[in-house]
């Protein structure tokens, strides 16, 4: 499908790179889910507006460090809520009624306006009295407590005056003892800011709805709302909105790329364990994967600059270190419940070549000597568990891959391969910046080159016609990660490749489905095949997929992040996918593969129809740089700047990479 056969989108892009609906009747009804999340809770706050216009609020309260019992993975407790907030409120003691919603933005917060009418609503008569009353809601979580909230604003728009009454409201949900790892949970939903007031004509009042848990020998956290409103703002404006700036043309692909950034580096768990980044989802809390956290987005971390996800980054090779064992025994896949219990239920996916490729790269680009030198045994351990695991044929064997037998992987699979060539190449640029032997660079180099021609000729074949890779011996369907080996620079079978990728066997309405013949997406297989095709030099192609997907993710029906799986999931907006979608840009669009801790490679694909397009305040490296990119004739003028001053400042051909030294 191209973007041109699209239907028109509900939603626009603001100024701010927010997303709002104005909401007309031709739209509904409508339903989606958002997920927000803080360090001791999340939200999926299920929302639907129906025909008549009138919205309804279904919130899935998470709160990951009060454990459940059994103490698994999905082990949080978690409580649902549909109260519907308008009908508490007395107006001239009447009942609001004829809600009309009117407009709904999402920009770091979620938050809707409506109209109202008043009415009395007796069996008799249903008589509606004149007068019109504004709301507005502001949701979102705190940033630091186990608490979401609701922020009401009630506006007498018409009427001389109204007498408003917000009631005292305190409801508790208590869990049953046997349940809770520390005995029962309560959830407690409560107003701050009740009492009654005259509302002249133009005249509000604010109100707000509290869900906090706790466990039962305790209390709520304590907080003030607007503090804890400005403290997410603080987030989105300050940590968010300053670093990492991309700016192109494409207004949709700039905004998609800050909702990730947002949604990629909120979903951080303060943990007894330390910071702990999480999928979410409603199932994944509190605990990290090798891939979601170790292989898709650590890699992001340093550009962002965010310290609580470079701390997440760290923290989380360092908990899978406690499991490196002088024998080489198998790491787990993750680590949950707080770091109190693992999972391996899959096997060994190839978690350590997964692992060990994020490591490495995060190791690079945090431009940081001493967490090379916590990081650097794990990275070693991993590189020499990939190097036993290696079969006659000089590729690594696992007993399955990231998707957990969902589909055939085989005994060995071209991701897990992939990804250790590519940390091979990592580690020997690291082991140069700290001054190791050069034997141990060579070394590392050596077995890359070994595992590259071996990675052609066992993965290298005929599929469905397109000279491309099987993804395992016996594999004769086409799969969509046969776009890996892109994404780590190896091009022997890029077009070929490219052609299968976005053919109508693998491409779809919804992007890359997982297998030839099936009707499952997984976004991230879609992620990395767009950071291939880039990577590979399709630069239009890519772009115009790029556009086509951002368009579908935030402007669609489903907004405003890139999404799991389908029908998995439920279209769950999990955070490494998000990280994922960063990484397109940063790897893909602008080329950046870290050299060393303060230098990097940089191969930019400048659409034909961009006349420039730039990253700033760009955080890894341990510095904050630009990079801008812009046509000069048929050259592109690229000028990477520190402080305003340049570090390089040339003039190149279309394809040529540049090498930048900060």
């Amino acid at each position: 499908m191209s973007v041109a056969a699209m239907a028109a989108p509900k939603w626009q892009v603001t100024e701010t790179l927010g997303i709002e609906w104005n909401v007309s009747e031709a739209d509904l009804p409508h339903a989606d889910h958002i997920e927000m999340t803080g360090e001791k809770m999340s939200t999926v706050l299920f929302w639907d507006i129906d025909a008549q216009g009138a919205m309804t609020l279904d919130r899935s309260l998470i709160y990951p460090l009060l454990r459940t019992i059994p103490n698994v993975t999905s082990s949080a407790f978690r409580c649902y809520s549909a109260v519907y907030v308008p009908d508490l409120l007395n107006i001239d003691g009447m009942r609001l009624k004829d809600e009309k919603v009117t407009k709904v933005t999402i920009d770091g917060t979620f938050a809707y306006e409506s109209t109202f009418s008043l009415g009395k609503d007796y069996r008799a008569t249903k008589k509606v009295y004149p007068g019109t009353i504004a709301l507005k809601m502001t949701s979102f979580p705190s940033t630091t407590k186990a608490a979401y909230i609701e922020r009401y604003t009630i506006t007498n728009v018409t009427r001389d005056q109204l007498v408003v009454m917000v009631p005292e409201y305190c409801q508790k949900h208590v869990a049953l003892p046997e349940k809770g790892v520390q005995g029962s949970y309560v959830l407690e939903t409560s107003i701050a800011g009740s009492g009654s007031r005259i509302l002249r004509k133009g005249e509000s009042l604010e109100f707000d709805v509290l869900f906090r848990a706790y466990p039962q020998s305790g209390c709520a956290d304590a907080l003030v709302p607007a503090e804890e409103q400005a403290a997410r703002e603080t987030f989105i404006r300050g940590d968010m909105d300053s670093n990492l700036i991309l700016q192109t043309p494409d207004k949709t692909i700039d905004a998609m790329f800050r909702f990730a950034k947002i949604r990629a580096s909120e979903s951080i768990f303060k943990t007894k364990r330390g910071y702990m980044h999480a999928p979410g989802g409603t199932a994944f809390y509190a605990a990290v994967w090798c891939n979601d956290q170790g292989e898709y987005t650590a890699p992001l971390c340093p550009f962002i600059g965010y310290e609580t996800g470079n701390e997440a980054a760290m923290n989380c090779v360092d908990l899978f270190g406690t499991y490196m064992k002088p024998d080489y025994s198998d790491i787990p896949s993750s680590i949950i419940s707080e770091g109190d219990k693992t999972w391996n239920g899959a096997g060994d996916r190839g978690d350590a070549a997964m692992l060990v490729y994020g490591a490495a790269r995060y190791a690079l680009a945090s431009g940081s000597r001493a967490e090379v030198e916590r990081l650097w045994p794990e990275i070693q351990w991993c590189l020499e568990f990939c190097n036993r695991k290696l079969t006659a044929d000089g590729v690594v064997a696992s007993d399955s891959d990231e998707l957990e037998d969902r589909f055939p992987s085989g005994d060995a699979n071209l991701c897990t391969s992939s990804l250790y060539y590519d940390a091979l190449l990592s580690s020997a640029y690291l082991n140069d910046a700290m001054g190791g032997a050069k034997s141990l660079s060579k070394k590392y180099r050596s077995q890359a080159a070994a595992l590259r021609e071996a990675i052609e000729k066992y993965f290298g074949a005929n599929v469905q016609g397109y000279d491309t890779y099987r993804y395992y011996d016996g594999n004769d369907i086409l799969r969509s990660w046969i776009c890996i080996p892109l994404t780590v620079g190896i091009m022997d079978r890029a077009e070929q490749t490219l052609e299968a990728l976005f053919c109508p066997k693998l491409w779809s309405p919804q992007g890359c489905l997982t297998a030839q013949g099936s009707k499952v997406y997984w976004d991230r297989t879609t992620l990395y095949g767009l950071r291939g095709a880039y990577a590979a030099g399709a630069t239009e192609e890519a772009t115009e997929k790029l556009h086509f997907y951002s368009d579908l993710r935030l402007l669609g029906d489903h907004v405003p992040y890139a999404i799991e799986a389908w029908p998995e999931g439920g279209q769950a907006h999990l955070a490494g996918e998000s990280a994922l979608y960063c990484r397109i840009i940063t790897e893909g669009l602008f080329g950046i593969r870290p050299t060393g801790l303060d230098s990097f490679e940089l191969l930019p694909r400048l659409p034909e129809d961009w006349p420039s397009m730039a990253l700033r305040h760009v955080r890894a490296f341990g510095s904050d740089f630009d990079i801008e990119v812009s046509r000069d004739g048929s050259k592109f003028h690229v000028k990477v700047s520190v402080a305003g001053k340049p570090v390089y400042d040339k003039k190149v051909s279309e394809g040529t990479t540049c090498r930048v030294r900060l």
